[in-house]
């Protein structure tokens, strides 16, 4: 971490010239320039007078932010294939987030394993082929280009009705893949 290109950042932040910070923490002119510089450390306690004038605090200053990851490549995903079907996770670790998505692929006649009863809702978008979803024994189709949204609080299942494959996108709130 470059302490003094961040306090510099600070500092003009609030419009504070290098003279009226030093006069606020009682050092020099040329003390703030060094420090800014990186040609010199403060001591724990001139940093927290510093870091005080400058409108925060230790915690908040050596806080690292990281930037959230918005795009996820076709590499990352996750993709686990059994009994005539392909899951593909298009979110790494969605599991900690508040919804999880993934890509459902399902041959003729295939089905998703039986979810059970769960806190949340489900929503899915048809991208090829068709589809019923099973919910408490009731069969509901869904052909490319339809949708579908429920509550989990019942047994919930997919199974292909096509003849060919069916291709779908599964969101899960909370996660539950």
């Amino acid at each position: 971490m470059e302490l003094g290109a961040k306090l510099r950042d600070l500092r003009q932040k609030i419009n504070l010239t290098q003279e009226e910070l030093a006069d606020r923490c009682e050092l020099t002119k040329g003390y703030i320039s060094q420090l800014e510089n990186d040609l010199t450390s403060p001591s724990i306690a001139t940093l927290v007078d510093l870091l005080n004038a400058l409108g925060t605090n230790l915690s908040d200053f050596f806080r690292e932010e990281t930037e959230e990851k918005l795009v996820f490549p076709q590499e990352e995903y996750i993709e686990k294939q059994s009994d005539g079907m392909t899951l593909q996770w298009v979110i790494p670790n969605a599991q900690k987030n508040m919804m999880e998505p993934i890509l459902v692929e399902l041959l003729p006649n295939a089905a998703t394993g039986v979810d059970f009863p769960h806190e949340g809702e489900e929503f899915g978008f048809v991208l090829e082929g068709k589809i019923a979803i099973v919910k408490e024994n009731k069969a509901h189709i869904a052909a490319k280009g339809e949708s579908f949204y429920f509550t989990a609080n019942k047994e919930h299942y997919i199974i292909n009705k096509g003849k060919g494959k069916a291709r779908f996108l599964w969101i899960s709130t909370p996660p539950n893949f």
